[in-house]
């Protein structure tokens, strides 16, 4: 089973000792593993351990995590009384110096570097992280059943597109043979027929755009995080049509080339989507 990289969790729980904890988990595309956490004040000690535990589940794909704990009691603010002095005197003299008349104002004095500072919160780590990693593992699972549930369909829509382009290169296989052999008979000249024969025979690139359609599906079937696989076999598949395409002597044949290069053009985009 493959998984989408677009998914959401999300899970709170109530302790009677400080509050409650709540975890939200947001997942988008992306080529890697980019995990974005969003920690209340004071409680950025436990990022690298929620980190830990959403990198042992998730593999790709843009994580957002956002966490919320209340209850207990609140980060502590604290006023750097010396500094505030330091700061209401040299504004004094400011205002002496060059005869400014307007006041002092509170929140301008409180704005300025250093005078506010915010503790850590009184929560003690130890007693926070078991409740909040039970929180984030339960959040994971509602993620992962999430994505692995729009990863099934996507996998069911990939098969159905891959079996038509099987279908379509059968056509042209057919059609090829009987092109090639009544082209071929129409030139009475054995180098010109030898020429024509090299120039225009993609049986090599037929061959090889069907194996690629055959790994493809057996990715698919294989699961797990297989994303960067998908796609890097939908790059060959587009490769071997291109060159089809150009190839060809047919102009039902180029028809053909240019519905499977829309296709798998679809599939790219689909995989896109796929961890």
């Amino acid at each position: 089973m493959i998984n989408s990289m677009t998914g959401f969790g999300a899970k709170e729980c109530k302790v009677a000792s400080f509050g409650k904890v709540c975890v939200e988990l947001r997942t988008s595309n992306h080529k890697f593993l980019e995990v974005v956490l969003h920690l209340p004040e004071g409680f950025l000690a436990l990022e690298e351990k929620v980190k830990k535990e959403i990198e042992a589940k998730i593999k790709r794909g843009r994580v957002v995590c956002a966490i919320n704990i209340s209850g207990g009691e609140a980060a502590a603010v604290s006023v750097n009384e010396k500094l505030l002095k330091n700061y209401v005197e040299a504004t004094k003299k400011i205002q002496r110096q060059f005869a400014i008349k307007d006041s002092i104002k509170l929140d301008t004095l409180l704005s300025l570097p250093g005078v506010l500072s915010l503790s850590e919160s009184t929560l003690p780590k130890e007693k926070i992280w078991p409740v909040l990693k039970t929180v984030l593992a339960d959040s994971l699972v509602m993620l992962s059943a999430a994505r692995r549930k729009e990863g099934g369909a996507l996998a069911v829509h990939l098969k159905k597109e891959a079996q038509a382009l099987k279908a379509t290169l059968e056509g042209v296989r057919q059609r090829f043979k009987k092109v090639i052999r009544e082209k071929a008979q129409k030139i009475a000249l054995d180098e010109e027929r030898a020429a024509f024969l090299k120039n225009s025979d993609i049986t090599e690139e037929m061959e090889r755009l069907s194996y690629h359609i055959a790994n493809f599906m057996a990715r698919l079937s294989k699961g797990g995080s297989v994303g960067k696989e998908l796609d890097f076999i939908a790059q060959e598949m587009q490769r071997e049509t291109n060159t089809m395409g150009a190839k060809s002597c047919d102009t039902v044949i180029s028809g053909e080339a240019v519905e499977l290069k829309s296709r798998i053009e679809k599939i790219r985009e689909q995989v896109q989507n796929v961890e």
